[in-house]
């Protein structure tokens, strides 16, 4: 059996959706003769808790802990908020905050903190990273980003102890979505740059959760094409065992959004024509579970929606589940082309309509199609077709099962094997 070193930033308790991937493909990988080891942090706090994923981890995985030094406190002393106030990662980053110590703070994010805000896990890290691989003899090390900075203490305990190592990119590194709003020194990116292609060159096998980010990196690396693989975010089919509609809506049609929402993925034209389909009588409400940016909840505000809008805030992951299942239409937004929303599989799974935005976004479009499962449109049109052609869209489950993670989890393992 090979042995394995997983290093994830994020881990159980933290409810960010990012660590379901790492999660499930390291729970299903003993299936395949590969005992993963896991290193995590020990204190981080930005993400909302969510205990009950506890119960998903193996009481046979070896799981390891250190400390990390994160700047948010900071953040929350500088721009005025108290320390017991949870973080949104939505307004962190907001483009509608214009108060003089959020645009500092951005600009010290983007421009100080190289490849990531987490690189104060490093030193930590890979010191306990030397001291768990002294131990015993490891196969492989594979690092999950973002933050990409788990990569660089990936590449450094491979060199010191000639271990190959796999970075998994759920995420873009360097031209990642969220940066294209903001401008980041040129002394910044050329570092940034350096550090992504170091770690694409120096990698025995690269991930990528998306097939047009695969794309991506090989046009920009071509040195990579061999050694790069897809393997999609998928679902766990377990998850939805025993699961089905909990609530009937009689009297009205409910739209849910699951997950972060940006002001960067907002469809404005959209909530022009749900307040429309409401005047006409045609009765919708919007749910948002997770963290809802400002800019949308102003186009929310702003198309007189507020009366129908629920915020419920962070879900547990089996509530969040029950909320999806439950609902009549589901809401999703890519943020470019190399983006596939972690969510769409869940979505898809879950039998509903989906209705889906994004800009020059193939990928996610012809997945919806291959499994009949709903509409996609750009953000600035108004996804009226949706609602036009709902009684044709019935989704095709047995197209949808063939992203199951046991699945993924086998191809990972094959290439473990093979470096």
């Amino acid at each position: 059996m090979k042995k394995v070193l997983f290093l994830t930033y994020y881990w159980p308790p933290s409810g960010k959706a990012s660590l379901h991937w790492p999660l499930s493909i390291i729970r299903y990988l003993p299936q395949f003769d590969i005992e993963p080891v896991v290193l995590t942090v020990e204190n981080e706090s930005f993400t909302q808790k969510d205990e009950s994923l506890q119960k998903l981890i193996s009481p046979n995985l070896k799981v390891y802990k250190s400390k990390a030094w994160e700047p948010f406190e900071i953040y929350k002393a500088f721009t005025g908020k108290k320390k017991t106030e949870q973080l949104v990662a939505s307004e962190t980053i907001s483009t509608t905050n214009k108060s003089l110590t959020h645009k500092i703070s951005i600009w010290i994010r983007m421009n100080l903190f190289i490849p990531d805000a987490r690189v104060g896990w490093y030193f930590s890290a890979v010191k306990k990273g030397k001291e768990i691989l002294s131990k015993d003899k490891f196969d492989a090390i594979v690092s999950i980003g973002p933050p990409h900075s788990t990569h660089l203490i990936s590449r450094k305990l491979s060199k010191l102890f000639n271990i190959p190592f796999i970075p998994v990119f759920i995420d873009p590194w360097v031209d990642i979505a969220y940066y294209k709003e903001f401008k980041r020194n040129p002394i910044t990116l050329a570092i940034d740059n350096h550090l992504e292609k170091y770690i694409i060159k120096k990698a025995a096998a690269v991930v990528f959760v998306t097939e047009s980010m695969k794309n991506d990196f090989v046009s920009k690396y071509p040195f990579c094409k061999d050694k790069s693989e897809v393997l999609y975010w998928g679902y766990n089919e377990e998850s939805f065992y025993g699961m089905g509609k909990t609530e009937n809506h009689k009297d009205f049609k409910q739209i849910v959004h699951s997950g972060n929402i940006f002001d960067f993925q907002n469809p404005k034209e959209f909530w022009k024509h749900v307040k429309e389909e409401i005047d006409k009588g045609n009765l919708l409400k919007i749910k948002f579970t997770g963290t809802v940016s400002p800019g949308i909840v102003n186009s929310i505000k702003e198309n007189g929606l507020e009366p129908y809008t629920e915020y419920t805030g962070f879900l547990s992951y089996r509530d969040m589940l029950q909320t999806v299942i439950n609902a009549d239409y589901l809401l999703v937004g890519a943020t470019e082309k190399r983006h596939l929303p972690g969510k769409l599989f869940e979505y898809l799974r879950s039998g509903n309509p989906v209705i889906a935005f994004g800009d020059d976004n193939p990928e996610v479009s012809l997945i919806i199609k291959k499994c009949n499962a709903g509409m996609m449109f750009s953000y600035n049109e108004s996804g009226r077709e949706f609602f036009d052609n709902i009684k044709n869209i019935n989704t095709d489950i047995q197209k949808v099962k063939e992203f199951d993670r046991v699945s993924i989890s086998e191809k990972l393992s094959k290439m473990i094997k093979e470096i």
